[in-house]
């Protein structure tokens, strides 16, 4: 079996693959992220996460970051729109002290005033030096227009006003809100057995109240599409396209995915690139991102260009999602496409933490983590006729959002 999954009797779940390398990577995923935010809590998740690690009952920060870094490893975190992460990697034979450490972060951290307010400062200072980068800032004011007056729109960072407002109340009332363990994945790649990465779960994890998610996520319906233009002063001029797409959970997104990987995905091959970037050499930054969430879902074609080469730029780019609605793919290239995605998403299997990640996301949508050989499975089931349907339900012309910066002062 090619992953190995065991529930604690609280509701915690642990998902393992065995992997025979030196090094191992574990994590704990919880099912909080910044769409769970009331409006006075934007950016609560983000700030927590960073104040996880800013002492415990147990230890104080400096001990908490060299616990797993004095025997080599590395401890992490993140927190997306839907998930908090907490994360390491370390030698195979550390796997007791990562996870008493996880179990220390995520049950015993006391959030010292001291340390909140020096870590406002730093989150403030994270929101402000994203909003001084266009190219980045872009995506969140895109999310945030399509997804208007819904907490996804929301960015992940919070504001500096809500940030400078929270206290310790604040962030133990969130997470007696938001964390549960029903809602939480201990999720493992490393050459442990299975059966001692279970003792090891019940040893830290098992004492943990059960707790279950009553609550359920404000579902976002729609809004109307916007043409919107922002004068920023900046060099160059950068535009976002898109529209609402797929979720999690609906068959099409394999399609989308690789409908992505041909239009603007990671590589050098790409119709964006070959037929605008490298043909006219209007435009550095040109690419195509697909986000699935778990009940919607947002496609984006993002390009960052010199002013004088935005509108050229731009309707190079209606033409070429023309292309993808109006003409099949033929035998050779939709054949090319999908080995192309397969190869990709291979590479990025290589990684264990990639993996452990996935696996973790995985096991909180669907309760189950879906293999290579199955992915393999449904990508080359994909014909030309159904990406040519999906190409013809997401992007439609009249049906595209737009959010340009513009280098006007």
């Amino acid at each position: 079996m090619e992953y190995q999954i065991h529930t604690l009797n609280n509701g915690i779940r642990l998902v393992h693959k065995h992997w025979p390398s030196v090094v191992a990577n574990c994590g704990v995923i919880i099912n909080t992220g910044s769409r769970d935010e009331k409006e006075d809590e934007k950016g609560m998740a983000h700030f927590i996460e960073h104040t996880l690690f800013k002492g415990t009952r147990n230890r104080k920060a400096y001990h908490i970051l060299s616990r797993i870094e004095n025997v080599g490893g590395l401890i992490n975190a993140f927190t997306t729109k839907e998930e908090t992460c907490i994360y390491g990697s370390f030698l195979k034979h550390d796997y007791s002290r990562a996870l008493e450490l996880f179990s220390d972060i995520s049950q015993n951290s006391t959030f010292p005033d001291k340390e909140i307010r020096k870590e406002k400062d730093i989150v403030i200072d994270e929101i402000n030096s994203y909003l001084d980068t266009p190219s980045e800032a872009i995506f969140d004011e895109f999310e945030d227009l399509m997804f208007r007056n819904h907490p996804l729109g929301s960015n992940i960072l919070g504001t500096p006003e809500n940030v400078r407002m929270f206290n310790r109340k604040h962030i133990l009332k969130f997470m007696k809100e938001n964390y549960h363990t029903d809602q939480t994945v201990i999720c493992s790649v490393g050459d442990i057995s299975f059966d001692k990465l279970i003792r090891l779960a019940e040893k830290y994890f098992g004492n943990v109240e059960p707790s279950r998610r009553l609550k359920s996520r404000q579902p976002f319906i729609s809004n109307p599409q916007f043409l919107e233009k922002k004068a920023k002063g900046s060099h160059q001029s950068h535009t976002i396209l898109g529209s609402r797409a797929y979720p999690y959970n609906n068959s099409k997104r394999y399609a989308l995915s690789l409908l992505n990987h041909i239009l603007g995905g990671p590589g050098m091959s790409t119709r964006l690139n070959m037929n605008i970037s490298e043909k006219y050499g209007f435009c550095y930054n040109l690419e195509s991102h697909y986000q699935p969430y778990s009940d919607t879902g947002i496609f984006m074609i993002y390009m960052g260009t010199d002013a004088g080469y935005m509108e050229k730029t731009l309707n190079l780019v209606k033409k070429e999602l023309k292309k993808l609605r109006d003409h099949e793919l033929g035998s050779l290239q939709l054949k090319r496409a999908k080995k192309q995605l397969i190869g990709h998403m291979a590479i990025s299997n290589e990684s264990s933490l990639n993996q452990m990640i996935g696996m973790g996301k995985s096991m909180l949508l669907y309760n189950q983590v879906e293999t290579f050989a199955e992915f393999v499975d449904k990508i080359n089931a994909i014909d030309s006729k159904t990406l040519l349907n999906v190409a013809n339900e997401i992007l439609q012309e009249e049906d595209l959002c737009q959010l340009t910066y513009t280098s006007d002062k």
